[in-house]
């Protein structure tokens, strides 16, 4: 098996990069059957966006903090995992924002997209799926939508729900909602077409997020599951994404 070895910036990961290359020997991604990127999680996503759209299998090790994403680090028997390995096939979500001035930016998220205020007022949202208003007025933090692999990140960490892998929805999670207050947020089909348009652009000033790229003072972003881009990513079978997402929904 011809492997790929990426590593992050930090003194550990390099240094199981090149003792794995040595072992395993190392080629090009674009001449490998597989990917092995080492860090943590962030490196993981800067991985997969990195080979986005080249069809290789990605399949981590954890060289960092959390390592949800990762499989654990062990050096022996790394082709045999490889070969054993589970794979989760995703989906990444679409970005189209328009900025105040009218210039568009779009990007791909594989956790989720976000739109946050840029300053000290709130945010005034209006949310519609697929052209449909459900939301004329959302005053908040923020607002996100969120693909189940990102719903255990920023998403659970604002109060959205956890979304199993294969569920077939995305998470729409609103960021510190004043009204309506009770609001929660929704679980949407995964070929819904999410439009955020934001009120009083130019007073309240909106930036929108997809995983790394930041698109400042946006007037409307329109977000939606891109079928058309699949990653593969590899874990171990005692450690398969779908489980990991499900456990985290039991943690006390």
């Amino acid at each position: 098996m011809r492997l790929a070895f990426a590593c992050a910036e930090t003194e550990e990961a390099r240094d199981a990069a090149t003792r794995l290359s040595a072992r395993y020997g190392s080629v090009a991604p674009e001449a490998a059957d597989a990917i092995v990127a080492l860090g943590g999680d962030g490196f993981m996503l800067e991985t997969l966006h990195g080979f986005m759209g080249d069809g290789v299998p990605v399949y981590g090790m954890n060289r960092g903090t959390v390592g949800f994403l990762m499989n654990h680090y062990r050096e022996d028997g790394l082709v045999e995992r490889i070969v054993a390995a589970h794979r989760a096939a995703l989906h990444p979500l679409r970005m189209c924002a328009t900025r105040v001035d009218g210039s568009k930016v779009e990007a791909l998220a594989i956790n989720e997209v976000s739109l946050l205020r840029q300053t000290r007022q709130a945010a005034k949202l209006v949310i519609e799926v697929d052209g449909r208003v459900r939301l004329d007025e959302l005053i908040c933090d923020g607002a996100m939508v969120a693909t189940p692999a990102g719903s255990t990140a920023y998403n659970l960490s604002v109060g959205g729900p956890i979304v199993p892998l294969e569920a077939g929805v995305l998470a729409l999670t609103p960021i510190s909602a004043f009204r309506p207050r009770r609001w929660r947020g929704a679980l949407l089909p995964h070929q819904a077409r999410i439009t955020i348009t934001v009120l009083e652009a130019a007073k309240r000033p909106v930036s929108a997020v997809a995983d790394f790229t930041e698109v400042r003072e946006v007037a409307e972003v329109r977000i939606y599951e891109d079928r058309a881009v699949t990653l593969s990513v590899l874990f171990d079978p005692e450690h398969a994404l779908e489980e990991r997402i499900l456990k985290e929904q039991f943690l006390p």
